[in-house]
C-alpha cells in the first residue's frame, strides 16, 4: 500500500484526507487514516473584492502548517493540494499560493471548475451501488459543480453559487427577509437552467448524489446529530421533504437561535441558509425525491488520482 494525502482548499473550509491505498483510480482501495477539517472563510468578501483577505489568507495558512505536520508525522508519500472557487476569483491568489506551500510544504493547485468536479465524481461514485446514471452535486463556498456519468463524467460544469456567495450577495438580514430569499431563489433558479443546457444529462440521471459541508450539515441537522459522526452520515439518503423542512427551519431563525441546531457547526450558521437554499433548489428543479449523501468527495477523488 502508498500512504497518500490530498488538501482540498474551498472558499469555506480547508480539509484533508491521508489514506493508504492499494491499487489504482475507480479499482482502488482507500483505508483512511486521518480526516480532518477546519473552517477558514478563505473566500471572505472576496466576491466583492476580487482579493483574498489579508486576516483569511493568515487562517487558511495557519490550518495548512498543522495539516503540513500531520502529513510529515503519518509518512505520507506522496500529497496532492488543489484550490478552488476563492483562488479562481482573486487577484492576489500567487501571494496566497507562496505562503501555502511555504506552511504545507506542497504548493497548491489552482483547479478549474470542470476539473473539480471530475475530481469530486471520481470520489464519490467509485464503490456506488446505486443506480446510473449519477447527477453528482459538490456544493461549496464560491461555487457548485454538476457532473454526470455512469463510470465516469459524461458533463460536467461548475457555477458560481455556493453557499458564502449566496449568502454575501442576497442574504443581509437576520433572519433573511422574504424578498432575499425569493431573490435567491430566482438567481439559483436561472443557473440552473444553464446546467440543463450546457450539461442534458442531469435531467434524465438516475440516482442525485451530494458532497460537501452543506449537504453532510442538512444531513447532521435531520437526523439530530449531537456530535459529528461520518459513519451516520455517509450514504444518508436526505429526502426532499426534509431537506425541505431543514431549509425552512434555518431560514426562519435569527443566528443566535439557529446555532442551537444539534448537527449545525459554529462555523457554518451565518452560511448555511444559503447553502440549504442551493440544496432545496437543485432537488426541486429536477423533481428528485432524494438525495444520497456522499462523505466520500474531491479528497477522494485526488487520493485515487495520484495512486
Amino acid at each position: 500500500m502508498t500512504r497518500i494525502a490530498s488538501v482540498d482548499i474551498g472558499t469555506n473550509s480547508v480539509r484533508l484526507l491521508v489514506a493508504d491505498v492499494d491499487g489504482s483510480g475507480r479499482e482502488a482501495r482507500l483505508v483512511p487514516v486521518e480526516r480532518l477539517m477546519r473552517i477558514t472563510r478563505l473566500g471572505q468578501g472576496v466576491d466583492a473584492a476580487r482579493r483574498l483577505h489579508p486576516d483569511a489568507i493568515a487562517r487558511t495558512t495557519d490550518v495548512l502548517r498543522e495539516y503540513g505536520d500531520v502529513i510529515r508525522r503519518l509518512g505520507a508519500t506522496r500529497v496532492r493540494a488543489t484550490a478552488t472557487s476563492a483562488a479562481r476569483d482573486s487577484a492576489n491568489r500567487d501571494e496566497f499560493f507562496d505562503a501555502a506551500a511555504h506552511a504545507l510544504g506542497t504548493r497548491p493547485e489552482l483547479l478549474s471548475g470542470e476539473d473539480e468536479a471530475a475530481l469530486s465524481f471520481l470520489g464519490a461514485t467509485a464503490e456506488l451501488e446505486e443506480a446510473a446514471p449519477y447527477l453528482v452535486v459538490d456544493v461549496g463556498g464560491g461555487s457548485t459543480e454538476f457532473v454526470v456519468g455512469t463510470e465516469k463524467p459524461e458533463g460536467a460544469i461548475s457555477i458560481d453559487i455556493g453557499c458564502v456567495r449566496i449568502t454575501e450577495q442576497f442574504l443581509h438580514s437576520d433572519p433573511p427577509a422574504a424578498e432575499e430569499l425569493s431573490q435567491a431563489v430566482s438567481v439559483v433558479r436561472d443557473h440552473l437552467a444553464d446546467v440543463d443546457r450546457e450539461v442534458p444529462g442531469a435531467a434524465s440521471a438516475r440516482t442525485l448524489v451530494g458532497l460537501a459541508g452543506t449537504v453532510t450539515t442538512m444531513a447532521s441537522v435531520e437526523l439530530g446529530l449531537a456530535e459529528y459522526d461520518r459513519d451516520a452520515i455517509h450514504h444518508f439518503r436526505l429526502r426532499r421533504a426534509a431537506a425541505e423542512d431543514v431549509f425552512r427551519t434555518l431560514a426562519t431563525e435569527p443566528a443566535d437561535v439557529r446555532r442551537h441546531n444539534p448537527g449545525l457547526e459554529p462555523g457554518r450558521v451565518d452560511v448555511i441558509v444559503g447553502g440549504a437554499l442551493v440544496v432545496v433548489s437543485i432537488m426541486r428543479h429536477w423533481g428528485f425525491d432524494e438525495m444520497l449523501v456522499s462523505e466520500a468527495d474531491i479528497l477522494d477523488g485526488l487520493v485515487r488520482s495520484i495512486a
